[in-house]
């Protein structure tokens, strides 16, 4: 796999990927607020952020060139290159459970060393995702913390992770 800048044209392939409502929370927290997603709700919610050059949204692709995975790289405070966040961590379905997240995870870290000034990496993962959990910590990340999420199934543990570069 390797990464690319996103496109308008991957939204609505990340957007089927997203099979139902307690996924859709899970990917996205409480962002959207709506299931199912439109074939460009993604971009339409990227579309604002992408302007200020503080939120780089990445898509994985095959040898063939086949969309097969999504991350988003933010900084989260103004005024601060010393930390990126991921997010909206997304691999398709069909493809689970082969290494691809992690290998994800990877690209994505690398891509902050090579192209940015951050020395951390930090996100979020719920504690009903234990498999995403699990692929991050596969990659390095460690538990720095917790805060909860109300989202349409309660109030979900989100377990916040972190990387030093």
């Amino acid at each position: 796999m390797k990464l690319r800048a996103y496109t308008r044209e991957d939204s609505p392939v990340i957007a089927s990927w997203v099979r139902n409502e307690k996924e859709l929370y899970q990917w996205s927290a409480n962002i959207y607020g709506f299931y199912p997603l439109l074939p460009y709700s993604i971009d339409d919610n990227y579309v604002e952020a992408m302007k200020g050059g503080r939120f780089i949204p990445l898509t994985g692709i095959d040898e063939e060139g086949k969309v097969v995975a999504h991350i988003i790289i933010r900084y989260p405070k103004e005024n601060d290159d010393s930390s990126v966040r991921l997010g909206f961590v997304i691999v398709d379905p069909d493809i689970r459970g082969k290494g691809y997240g992690r290998e994800l995870m990877q690209l994505a870290v690398q891509y902050v060393r090579d192209n940015l000034t951050a020395t951390r990496v930090d996100l979020g993962v719920f504690e009903n995702n234990p498999k995403a959990k699990k692929c991050y910590e596969s990659a390095g990340f460690t538990d720095f913390g917790e805060h909860t999420i109300d989202t349409p199934f309660g109030e979900w543990r989100c377990i916040d992770m972190e990387l030093y570069l």
